[in-house]
């Protein structure tokens, strides 16, 4: 008992600290209190360090993993309603259906395939989570997202085609790479397409991508401590 008390101290007081460093960035960007939204990046953590983070106020979280979704927010959403939830990991499409009835947004549509799926998911059900694009600003052969010389027809293609709700942007800079240079190719990208949503930024670098026009940053260590991956 003592050692979950401490641990949801810990996390109440993480949480405290980023929502003050996003203050203070979004003050010396010259952008309204209020502009960015924390993602608190859950995945790896079990349960109760979800339910310290909503007993401390905190209402957002991402998800990289349907599967480990399931397991913990359904009965989360019992006792906290207002719980939001995006999905920021790699979908496949045979997961479209459950990632749809699951997510308030789906921060990784990226190829026409998995586009087709959710389109098709959404006119069943009628339930129209909104979505994000993932470009692969790095143009790394091994993460997921789309290129940046295809972004400009896949955006078409998702709004025109498949009808589905686009809202913004979404990328994961290089590892070891100057992440400025990604966060301004998103926000360039996001404008000439007239889109308005931004996810980018994680613990190390959410003040940068803050000053750059992030509207979402997704912040999981800062937060909830190392990954539990056992």
């Amino acid at each position: 008992m003592k050692d979950t008390k401490i641990r949801a101290q810990d996390i109440a007081a993480n949480l405290a600290d980023v929502k003050a460093r996003i203050a203070a960035a979004e003050a010396e960007a010259g952008r309204a209190a209020g502009s960015v939204n924390l993602v608190a990046v859950s995945k790896f953590h079990p349960l109760d360090a979800v339910e310290a983070a909503l007993a401390a106020g905190h209402r957002l979280f991402g998800e990289n993993r349907v599967q480990e979704a399931e397991v913990k927010f359904p009965a989360l959403r019992e006792g906290w309603p207002d719980l939001t939830l995006h999905l920021i990991g790699p979908l496949q499409t045979n997961k479209a259906r459950d990632a749809v009835a699951l997510f308030d947004m789906i921060e990784t549509v990226d190829r026409p395939k998995l586009a087709a799926a959710l389109a098709q998911e959404i006119d069943q059900t009628g339930r129209r989570p909104d979505m994000l694009i993932q470009i692969n600003t790095g143009e790394e052969p091994q993460k997921a997202g789309v290129l940046p010389r295809e972004a400009d027809d896949f955006i078409r293609a998702c709004r025109a085609e498949y009808e589905l709700p686009i809202r913004g942007l979404m990328c994961i800079p290089p590892a070891g790479e100057e992440p400025a240079m990604h966060f301004a190719l998103l926000a360039d990208m996001a404008a000439r397409n007239g889109l308005e949503l931004l996810s980018m930024g994680m613990s190390a670098d959410f003040e940068e991508a803050i000053r750059f026009g992030a509207t979402h940053v997704r912040v999981g260590t800062a937060v909830f401590g190392s990954r539990q991956t056992g």
